[in-house]
């Protein structure tokens, strides 16, 4: 919900520059006064490198595409995320899955295959951009987040998650300074927008990413990705109550096939036996 106030009045590319700028200038005074300067001084390069594949380009597809689609879609496609983690996983890390996994992974893009039937369109809409560039837009943000979850877990093990977090959104920082420039708005955007993305990089960004890189050190990239299984619920109700979005049963339909796809291909149920 915070990223689409923010898009529609920053824009794709400012709004992604926007975030990650407000969250590394959160987290670097926390690095300093935790004295873990010399630690990223040691590892900028590995922590940048997966800014660039966490936040930068992620950040500007899912921007791209709120520009044309609701959050509750979005939120519904970014709950692939652990189905691309446990691919990416599988052939760089060789995570092979077995029996409900690898069938997890089928029903998960059977989910996401219904859904983009029924939603997309690449003639382009009243904002001038096309769903169907939107919804790849949105998977393309995901391929992204299982890519870097991957790189992390094999580059970046045992470097505190503050180093990480921090690192990375200075990375991404850099990398999208020059086009969220480029392409800043003409007119000064509203308080509403600016607050959207201070919330956005503080809380959902900064803080955030704390959580998650010790995540992914602690039970591994597939597993970690399975946070965004409470995203579409959340972000449905926000859409519906404060953006007068439209909730229709196919999504709902979808967004619930695709959960339990991705509950099984990140071997949900056997971490809640353990």
């Amino acid at each position: 919900m915070f990223m689409r106030l923010g898009t529609l009045e920053f824009g794709a590319l400012p709004t992604a520059g926007l975030r990650v700028s407000i969250a590394a200038l959160f987290l670097m005074p926390l690095l300093l006064w935790r004295g873990l300067g010399p630690q990223l001084a040691q590892h900028w390069k590995k922590t940048f490198f997966v800014g660039l594949l966490n936040s930068a380009l992620p950040f500007s597809f899912i921007a791209f595409a709120l520009l044309s689609v609701s959050t509750g879609l979005s939120s519904i496609l970014n709950a692939t995320s652990p189905l691309f983690g446990a691919l990416v996983a599988w052939v760089w890390l060789k995570d092979r899955p077995h029996g409900l996994r690898i069938l997890g992974l089928i029903v998960g893009f059977v989910g996401v295959a219904l859904l983009a039937w029924d939603k997309a369109s690449f003639k382009p809409d009243a904002s001038g951009v096309a769903t169907g560039w939107a919804l790849l837009a949105c998977l393309m943000a995901c391929l992204c987040y299982g890519l870097s979850a991957s790189y992390a877990k094999r580059y970046l093990g045992g470097i505190p998650a503050l180093v990480t977090a921090t690192g990375s959104q200075l990375g991404a920082t850099l990398v999208l300074a020059l086009p969220a420039f480029w392409f800043w708005p003409q007119h000064m955007p509203s308080t509403t927008a600016w607050l959207s993305l201070l919330s956005v990089g503080v809380l959902c960004t900064g803080v955030a990413y704390i959580l998650f890189f010790r995540l992914i050190e602690n039970i591994g990239p597939a597993r970690s990705l399975t946070v965004t299984f409470v995203v579409p619920v959340f972000a449905m109700f926000y859409g519906a109550a404060f953006l007068n979005e439209t909730v229709s049963w196919q999504m709902l339909l979808c967004g619930a096939i695709i959960i339990s796809g991705t509950a099984l291909s990140a071997n949900l149920f056997k971490l809640r036996r353990v």
